[in-house]
């Protein structure tokens, strides 16, 4: 009996994973709960266990390689003599299927190709599937050996094939040979053509953007001979992010300073209080936290983002305003910049949101972030008042309608009733995309955070 290990779903948004390190090697004996490899996935690095015991007879992904989600990257086997026969010479071909494993598929439905994963391998040349799998795969022009099957003894169901189409990305055939000859990965190109298939100039352009850091840095190694560092990984996310958002957005920064000497002592008095309670001493994170939180209900245009309108047609969009408040807060880790999301952060009291984000900072730090920990936010505060910077312009993190930036609280010199008096004041940065909010109503909402700050009572409201 042979047990498929599967490149597991790690949240509603991935399509794609890739296996950072196998912990075990081919033919050592593995036990149910083992470790088997680590695989990341958007900004997450997560352990997947073995679901069966036995052997791992064959590895089909090598560490480093990213595949979509629901492709089988392992086979465990009951015993280590049990044989495996696998392949494109050995599979079973299904009705609709190619005879080449490994190549793209032509949908000819949608007019495209799609990149499918590495071949299935079967026992005994056997694949097995529904009558339904096999009539959707054939309408699709789908190769089954590439499809995972998720039911009994690996059998392929349709939903199998469904959900492998819909971790495929879509691109033209021009498309689909201009990325392989610059080596542009197709799932990290946004498409810009009908239904979002991505044409031959997304791909120009995702090439250009990647050959030219690595130009860039050939160019200065030559001259300085110093180190050049690929960009991959989470380096590589966040760069393509950050270049998206800056090219995408209509970006506005509104700057303001705050008067946080109440809040300053509020904080003081809640430590005193409450540390010992709490296991942990409130932060300004989690007051401004809340703060945030409790300005995004009452303005509800800042707790937005642009989402397509299917009245619209085809590149129609409507900004969608959320009900609920999934507020982002960006924690610096040893690889890069991760923004845990606190969820329903509008209903939560300060002892709740304090918890709850320590609990996801520990996550992110130790590189054991849950997929679901990183997506889904409305609004992000992003804080560099630890490292005495005072205002700085974020970059807003699609698709979210805005980012607060947050710098050091600092005592001044400023003038109150006439007098100069020593004030703890606190500056503000909010950087907000001006195709979904004017000017004026972003600055209200600044305005009533830093009313809030400056009145902390008002909370109790």
């Amino acid at each position: 009996m042979v047990t498929q290990v599967i490149m597991p779903v790690l949240g509603e948004t991935v399509s794609a994973s890739t296996i950072v390190e196998w912990f075990k090697k081919e033919g050592e004996p593995v036990s149910r709960g083992d470790l088997l490899f680590s695989v990341e996935s958007d900004k997450a690095v997560l352990e997947v266990e073995a679901s069966a015991q036995g052997f791992l007879s064959k590895i089909l992904v090598p560490a480093g390689q990213k595949v979509p989600v629901l492709t089988v990257v392992a086979l465990i086997t009951r015993t280590a003599e049990e044989r495996i026969e696998g392949g494109p010479e050995t599979r079973e071909q299904g009705a609709g299927e190619q005879g080449s494993g490994g190549q793209g598929v032509r949908d000819s439905e949608a007019g495209s190709e799609r990149l499918g994963p590495l071949p299935s391998v079967t026992l005994a040349g056997r694949l097995f599937a529904s009558p339904r799998a096999r009539r959707t795969a054939q309408e699709k022009g789908v190769t089954l050996s590439q499809v995972a099957g998720s039911g009994p003894n690996g059998r392929i169901e349709e939903r199998d094939v469904l959900a492998f189409l819909a971790a495929q990305p879509k691109a033209t055939p021009v498309a689909v040979r201009t990325a392989g000859a610059l080596g542009v990965d197709l799932a990290t190109v946004s498409g810009s053509g009908i239904g979002g298939q991505i044409t031959k100039a997304d791909v120009e352009a995702a090439g250009a953007t990647k050959a030219a850091p690595a130009k860039a840095a050939a160019a200065t190694e030559a001259t300085s001979g110093g180190e050049s560092v690929p960009v991959t990984g989470l380096r590589r996310i966040i760069a393509e992010r950050m270049a998206a958002s800056h090219q995408a957005t209509a970006r506005v920064t509104l700057v303001t300073e705050a008067d946080a000497s109440a809040l300053v002592e509020a904080r003081e008095q809640l430590k005193a209080a409450v540390e010992k309670e709490w296991g942990f001493a409130p932060g300004y994170n989690d007051l401004l936290g809340l703060i945030v939180a409790r300005a995004l209900r009452e303005f509800p245009y800042m707790n937005a983002r642009l989402s397509a309108d299917p009245l619209a047609g085809a590149g129609g969009q409507a900004i969608e305003r959320l009900p609920f408040v999934n507020l982002g807060m960006a924690v610096d880790t040893e690889r890069g910049l991760l923004v845990p999301v606190i969820r329903n952060a509008e209903q939560k009291g300060l002892r709740a949101f304090g918890t709850e984000l320590r609990a996801l900072v520990e996550r992110a730090r130790a590189g054991k972030a849950l997929p679901d920990d990183l997506t889904g936010g409305t609004f992000t505060i992003t804080n560099l008042g630890m490292y005495e910077v005072d205002a700085f312009t974020p970059i807003i993190n699609l698709p979210e309608a805005a980012i607060l930036g947050v710098g050091r609280i600092q005592a001044k010199a400023v003038v109150r009733d006439g007098q100069i008096v020593a004030r703890q004041m606190w500056t503000m940065s909010l950087a907000f995309d001006h195709r979904l909010v004017d000017g004026a109503p972003a600055a209200r909402f600044l305005q009533r955070i830093k009313g809030l700050i400056e009145s902390p009572y008002l909370l109790l409201g």
